[in-house]
């Protein structure tokens, strides 16, 4: 192990995918976490809404043994500060070109606000059953934009495959105010991606700064730990190790 920890007394990295994506987006950052002998996890965001994705990732950080280093990416992010407000175990997030929402914004609202961002054109809706009886909206990208709003530094042929297995998010995501923020009292970092045209890097550069997170900026479109996973799982890192007790680290 170079700068990560030892087993004992060790953070667990738990990377939460925003919407779009799946868990194999983290798969470059596992891999290096994994090579430093980083404990890691990263569960399937449900994307059915901020209560329903908090109060899932929420158990998943009960259940983690020991101290948790939440991660999120894009809509995640906001994930993350929801499930983590009171949790005993979480000791720093990591935001990842990630929304860090304030008490009560809605993120359908405050996007609008980003002058970099071309997603909210490039969304189509779509209706499907909703679990409680009657339809539910959600959104997915056009494919035929999907590269240029969401992955412009990937290759094309990679950004297609990304779209044609792309999971939709709920309505409710986007519409539901969040609840208090875990970054108000806990220690957080944050990666600006600055050619981010999804969640806008201006957007999400202003809510690191609000929250208060160590911020690094990195060339890179929005899925910056896809193009750029080193620079990603760097600044994991130095959470880590800003947050593990010196005995327990490697």
């Amino acid at each position: 192990m170079s700068t990560a920890t030892s087993l004992a007394g060790a953070p667990t990295v738990v990377l939460v995918h925003g919407a779009f994506a799946d868990s194999s987006s983290w798969n470059g950052v596992i891999e290096r976490l994994l090579a430093e002998g980083v404990k890691v996890t990263a569960p399937a965001n449900p994307l059915r809404g901020i209560s329903i994705d908090s109060a899932y990732l929420a158990s998943v950080i009960e259940q983690t043994e020991g101290p948790v280093v939440a991660v999120g990416h894009s809509y995640g992010g906001a994930v993350i500060s929801n499930a983590a407000h009171g949790a005993d175990n979480v000791v720093a997030l990591v935001f990842v070109a990630a929304f860090a929402p304030a008490n009560g914004e809605v993120l359908g609202e405050v996007t609008t606000r980003s002058k970099d961002s071309i997603l909210m054109p490039a969304l189509v809706p779509s209706r499907r059953p909703s679990p409680t009886g009657g339809e539910s909206v959600e959104f997915a990208i056009d494919p035929a934009q999907f590269h240029a709003a969401f992955a412009a530094d990937l290759p094309v042929d990679e950004a297609a495959v990304m779209a044609a297995t792309q999971r939709p998010v709920a309505d409710a995501g986007f519409s539901e105010p969040n609840g208090e923020p875990a970054w108000k009292d806990l220690p957080s970092w944050a990666v600006v991606a600055t050619g981010d045209k999804a969640a806008g890097a201006d957007l999400v550069r202003s809510m690191a700064e609000r929250a208060g997170a160590r911020i690094t900026e990195v060339q890179a479109s929005h899925v910056v730990m896809i193009s750029q996973p080193q620079a990603v799982t760097d600044v994991i890192l130095d959470a880590i190790a800003a947050t593990t007790p010196v005995g327990a680290r490697g």
